[in-house]
């Protein structure tokens, strides 16, 4: 497997994981912030970066019936939110591929 280095965001906003530090996004690749979480406030992202994916589930959420893998910090291993596989209604398959941070277990890195 080799070792695995993490990725640093060069940009003025980078979200990081509020446990370790490590960069997971940047400010420009929110692409709403419309969302909650089991924490409270959370953000879409369009791209992630250190994070590793967990097993695909299939979960009833507020927008309707999804599959969604939990995503951790590569890290510190710690939870950070979830990626969207599937969505099953037409009006939510913009969220496919895309990533849910929550606000509450992210932190502002300068």
């Amino acid at each position: 497997m080799g070792l695995a280095y993490n990725v640093y965001l060069n940009s003025a906003e980078i979200y990081g994981c509020k446990n370790c530090k490590a960069h997971l996004s940047n400010h420009e690749d929110i692409i709403s912030r419309n969302f909650r979480g089991q924490h409270g406030k959370a953000y879409l992202f369009g791209s992630v970066v250190n994070v590793t994916e967990g097993e695909a589930s299939e979960r009833n959420m507020t927008t309707g019936r999804h599959v969604v893998r939990d995503i951790s910090c590569r890290q510190c291993k710690e939870t950070v939110g979830w990626k969207y596989d599937k969505a099953y209604e037409a009006s939510e398959k913009y969220k496919e591929g895309k990533f849910i941070l929550e606000a509450e277990l992210l932190c502002k890195v300068t």
